[in-house]
């Protein structure tokens, strides 16, 4: 209903729109059929070291991922999950073909019978893989054209690729096996320890505002360490919205014309058809408990009779029209005892009935429990198909409205204990005896007339117009300021990757991000957007093409502090007079401390903080001597070592190895397609097509 009144509100713009996106569609079909060279439309989604992925197969996994995901998953991280497969599939293909690889006969059917063990058109007599059953299909299929035998083909093609790129990584990961040397380097490494006396000036002894960084530091600094700082091509936006909401005259005329129903509304004999026909919302016939009523119904309909229509009233974003249909007592809980007798086969007495069959025992078990009542268990044993209720003799103890099934339900909680009959649900037939009712109060069945408060046709056709004149206007005249007339705020976006989908405040929309990247916009350019309920017209403030730098308030955040501690540690240097640790201490007003049992694997000083550059710098010189100024973490240090304690040899450090290794092993795979795609040459296209 909301859905169909919504297109017949907006009839005149849907026309509209929709005939400016065909003819849209055909030009840019007309102007993009021919690159500028005169050349066919792009093909290819990407490229990988030469290897192509075309977009008709890419596009035919990324809908088979899609649906894989379920119907929460949206179609950017269908196209990511694909994109990468395909990319570590082709760049380890490469090393393979590269390398030569291949695989053995027996290797792929010791594969096969692995992969296609559980498949029973693939077993035995004895349900065991047969070899003989996989030649016998293959054969069947062979050179016949079909579906099948492309299918076959693509999974013995894919099964190889995939045991040359396990043999591949194998190959790799066994050519990383740690060395005893290695492991008992790690051994040193955790176990050797040094007891020292450092004196430690902290950076905070100099205040922030004392140390000036400039930009023109900061921006050397990002030249100087270009890998830090580099980012993706970007884009910034900002936006403002113009949203389709009804007007506080909609607000009023549609609570009227809901007025307008309440008479026929309480005179509905049929009230369910009159719901189901007049109403957002289908009828739902159930019992709700009085005190479970929303408040707004529970202080009002409660207080007038039976039959007269409440309302209207605002409920949300709809108007309401609702009467009270039915009331009763009702337990809020029942427990009750039953025998199922399904239509099909029983599994209990292994027997397939027709319905008329299933309806004909259940009507004669009826008769026999209403005639001895101590008979019920047996007869669960012997013919009830709810195989799990059987150890309880069918008794559900005390369950709530909405625990069964609508028939068992309204059997149990309209009836009367000891009530003995049968209900008819998608299981088949119950037999049933309610055993038992608490807590009686009163219910009621409540009958809704919902229709949602929706913009007239004036108020579609004056948002439209809003946001076409505020869009022609921003393209000459200053944004913020014409967006301020309108009693709005422009929302900005910053960092908008290439392949990005969301933007925050509209949700995923690839159709924003293609125009601000598009090779034709440019910075400042403005374009309006139909979006869902509403028009979003956005402005393009920065574009970044190519992979960049960061620009200098990007990267000041962390290129401050990294600079104002070097600024610090040099006044810190110039204040220090003395050499000895206790000279610098009083030249300082700090202390001297001591720190004992310090490994290089946690390089932790007491009263100081983890540091590891102080610890590995103590660790290169001899007991009883002082390294130079160090600029720490946190501070300026000198260190003077006063015992170096190394660990006990060992026989055999082959334990400390294999810990090396099964540490080393959980990143092979990752470390390997990292250095494999930064080695690439990769054509990243999809972004033209998604």
């Amino acid at each position: 209903m909301a859905i169909l009144n919504s297109i017949r509100k907006r009839g005149v713009f849907l026309i509209i729109i929709i005939a400016l996106a065909l003819f849209a569609f055909v030009l840019d079909g007309v102007i993009n059929s021919k690159t500028q060279g005169g050349g066919d439309i792009q093909d290819t989604v990407g490229n990988i070291n030469g290897v192509e992925l075309s977009r008709e197969d890419f596009m035919a996994k990324v809908e088979a991922q899609q649906r894989s995901m379920g119907p929460n998953a949206n179609t950017a991280q269908a196209v990511n999950v694909v994109w990468d497969r395909e990319m570590k599939s082709a760049l380890l293909n490469q090393q393979v073909d590269e390398l030569g690889m291949t695989i053995s006969p027996e290797q792929l059917s010791e594969t096969l019978a692995l992969v296609l063990g559980n498949n029973p058109t693939f077993q035995n007599e004895a349900g065991v893989f047969s070899e003989a059953k996989m030649i016998e299909y293959v054969a069947n299929i062979r050179n016949t054209g079909s579906q099948a035998e492309q299918q076959w083909n693509d999974f013995i093609e894919s099964t190889k690729q995939g045991i040359l790129q396990t043999n591949y990584l194998n190959m790799v990961r066994s050519g990383m096996v740690s060395t005893l040397a290695e492991g008992e380097q790690q051994y040193r490494y955790e176990n050797d320890k040094i007891n020292m006396q450092f004196v430690y000036v902290p950076y905070t002894k100099i205040s922030d505002d004392d140390v000036a960084v400039s930009e023109t530091e900061i921006a050397a600094y990002i030249k100087a360490n270009p890998k830090q700082f580099e980012v993706e091509p970007m884009v910034d936006i900002e936006y403002i919205t113009f949203k389709e909401e009804p007007s506080l005259e909609d607000i009023e005329a549609q609570k009227v014309a809901v007025a307008a129903k309440k008479e026929a509304f309480a005179s509905a004999e049929e009230v369910e058809v009159y719901v189901n026909g007049n109403s957002e919302n289908e009828y739902v016939d159930r019992w709700v408990k009085a005190s479970n009523l929303p408040a707004n119904l529970k202080d009002t309909i409660l207080n007038i009779p039976q039959g007269t229509v409440y309302g209207p009233y605002k409920d949300g974003n709809t108007w309401n029209l609702s009467k009270v249909v039915a009331s009763r007592q009702m337990p809020d809980s029942v427990k009750a005892r039953h025998i199922l007798i399904p239509v099909g086969l029983n599994r209990t007495d292994s027997i397939t009935r027709s319905p008329e069959e299933a309806k004909t025992l259940a009507d004669s078990l009826v008769k026999v429990i209403k005639a001895n009542r101590s008979k019920f268990p047996a007869l669960v044993k012997q013919f009830t198909s709810d195989t799990p209720s059987i150890a309880n003799d069918g008794l559900y103890d005390w369950y709530g409205y909405n625990k069964m099934v609508a028939p068992f339900r309204d059997f149990t909680f309209e009836g009367a204990t000891g009530d003995v009959g049968v209900a008819e649900s998608q299981f088949g037939y119950h037999v049933i005896e309610v055993m038992g009712q608490k807590d009686m109060s009163e219910a009621v069945k409540i009958a809704t007339v919902t229709v949602d408060i929706e913009p007239s046709e004036q108020t579609l056709s004056d948002v439209f117009s809003k946001g076409a004149k505020f869009e022609e206007a921003a393209r000459t005249g200053d944004f913020s300021a014409l967006a301020a007339e309108s009693g709005l705020s422009p929302k900005p976006v910053n960092k908008i990757g290439k392949l990005d989908a969301a933007i925050p405040g509209i949700g995923n929309n690839r159709t924003i991000i293609n125009w601000a990247f598009g090779e034709e916009s440019k910075v400042g350019d403005v374009k309006r957007f139909n979006i869902d309920d509403s028009y979003v017209v956005a402005r393009l403030t920065r574009k970044s093409t190519e992979k960049a730098l960061m620009s200098v308030a990007e990267a000041s955040a962390s290129v401050i502090p990294i600079l104002r501690n070097e600024k610090k540690a040099a006044k810190i240097r110039e204040s220090i007079s003395g050499t000895t640790l206790q000279e610098i201490a009083s030249s300082q007003n700090v202390q001297v401390r001591t720190a004992s049992a310090i490994t290089r694997s946690n390089p932790t000083i007491a009263g100081a903080g983890t540091d590891p550059l102080v610890v590995g710098t103590a660790f290169g010189v001899k007991a009883g001597e002082s390294t130079d100024l160090i600029d720490g973490k946190d501070g300026v240090y000198k260190v003077k070592v006063l015992a170096v304690n190394p660990a006990p040899d060992l026989e055999d450090y082959s334990s400390y190895a294999s810990a090396l290794n099964a540490s080393n092993a959980t990143n092979v795979n990752q470390n390997l397609y990292k250095a494999l795609e930064k080695a690439a040459d990769i054509e990243d296209n999809r972004a033209s097509f998604y």
